[in-house]
């Protein structure tokens, strides 16, 4: 459920630099090179699209079909789709089929678990609130949750950007033993609160960055209290209701079904073997098992994703992604102030120049949005509000074998098909970033 990059197990920290990095390193290197400049499988170099000025290239379907098959069969996908919207164009690919032994081909209204995508709703229903003023960002967590250890000094804002320093439980061994032995658990968020709130924190509050599932249960938790009615009302009725998203829900924790049409999940890994740093990927001998085709991965659409609760427990479409991260970009479901502050609050994840974090939601060069993955899930999406491009991925085998996050990768692998040169009111900021980091030249 890890929002960033390559991982064996979402659970582990290690995964929310890695991906995002190499998306926005891809944004930020396709979107300052000119059109003539990008690299690609086509014949002929592609032209931009709309005006001289556009930093949005026509596309070449042909090559970005080669490029989406090409990734789904080094990553033994089962089903990917990829979906990538500008004012003048559109391209839709849906690989594969829906789960294994059938001929059924995904659609952009197949329904997949989208793990950390949660958090983008979560993080926009305690900003709704303090549009509304019933919470600040600068309000103490104290002030709702008294049992949190240090909380007269942790905000509401260091929940949402990730900063507040409290573990997260999802690097426990106690619940990634417990997901590999009884997958079928259901698990409360007082539960998962209290296995992050048990572990020393990371550093004192607003010190540093650490991504942790802690933080978006426990804004979960306050969500609710604020709010007065169960997370999956209030994600009904802010959300899934105003922006039409029929193929989105968030189920009950006792729940493991998928509304259909769904995909199926599955992972080659287990939860035990992959945690930890260095363990992204498999041990050898089974990265030749599965190679030579006499392992075969587990089918994880049934396991019950309650450990996620506010963090991943969410299910959507491409459709409804594109839709919702669009709005998150645009901010159409925030006031003004609000939606500048959430933008204001991006930092740089892992020092200056590299992808941001903020409330709720990641920075990809020009992109906002997120990603997430669940065992056999992983989806991608971003949206640039400069140029007016959404981006929405998944893949239902995730993990790979050697650890990447499949729809992530994909991404970045067809951003140099969407960008040229950069439109001029998004160059200074992209150049600010490629400085800091020495990419780009």
């Amino acid at each position: 459920m890890n929002p960033f990059g390559k991982s064996t197990s979402f659970h582990n920290v290690k995964t929310c630099k890695v991906a995002v990095a190499c998306i926005a390193t891809a944004l930020l290197l396709s979107a300052c090179s000119s059109a003539t400049d990008s690299e690609s499988p086509s014949s002929s170099p592609p032209t931009s699209a709309g005006s001289a000025d556009s930093a949005v290239l026509s596309f070449d379907s042909a090559a970005m079909d080669s490029v989406v098959s090409e990734k789904a069969e080094e990553f033994r996908e089962i089903a990917m789709v990829v979906m990538i919207t500008t004012p003048t164009q559109k391209y839709v690919n849906t690989w594969g089929s829906v789960r294994e032994g059938v001929n059924e081909p995904p659609t952009l209204d197949t329904k997949v678990r989208v793990g950390s995508n949660t958090k983008t709703w979560t993080g926009t229903a305690i900003l709704q609130l303090v549009d509304e003023g019933k919470v600040a960002v600068t309000d103490p967590v104290s002030k709702f949750r008294p049992d949190v250890p240090n909380g007269d000094n942790i905000t509401i804002g260091d929940l949402l950007d990730m900063r507040s320093g409290l573990y997260n439980y999802t690097e426990t061994l106690e619940l990634n033993r417990a997901l590999d032995e009884q997958p079928e658990r259901v698990w409360t968020p007082e539960e998962l609160l209290a296995m992050g709130l048990s572990q020393p924190p990371y550093f004192a509050p607003d010190t540093g960055y650490h991504y942790s599932n802690t933080n978006t249960v426990l804004l979960g938790l306050i969500a609710e209290q604020l709010d007065g009615k169960p997370i999956q009302q209030i994600f009904a009725d802010r959300f899934f209701g105003p922006l039409a998203l029929a193929g989105t829900s968030f189920p009950a924790n006792t729940d493991t079904s998928i509304p259909t049409p769904f995909a199926d999940g599955y992972t080659y890994s287990g939860n035990v073997e992959t945690l930890g740093e260095g363990k992204e990927a498999l041990p050898q001998s089974r990265l030749d098992a599965i190679a030579a085709g006499t392992e075969k991965p587990t089918n994880t659409t049934r396991h019950n994703p309650s450990w996620t609760w506010s963090a991943g427990q969410g299910i959507s479409t491409a459709n409804d992604m594109a839709t919702w991260v669009k709005a998150l970009g645009t901010g159409s479901l925030l006031s003004p102030a609000t939606q500048e502050l959430r933008l204001n609050s991006v930092q740089p994840t892992d020092g200056e120049g590299s992808a941001g974090y903020g409330y709720g939601i990641a920075q990809m060069g020009p992109m906002y949005g997120h990603i997430g993955e669940l065992p056999g899930y992983n989806s991608f999406m971003g949206y640039d509000p400069v140029n007016d491009v959404a981006l929405v991925v998944w893949g239902n085998l995730a993990p790979t074998a050697d650890g990447f996050a499949p729809a992530s990768a994909v991404a970045a692998a067809l951003v140099p098909f969407i960008y040229g040169k950069p439109a001029q009111d998004t160059s200074d900021d992209i150049a600010d970033t490629e400085d800091a980091n020495g990419e780009g030249k």
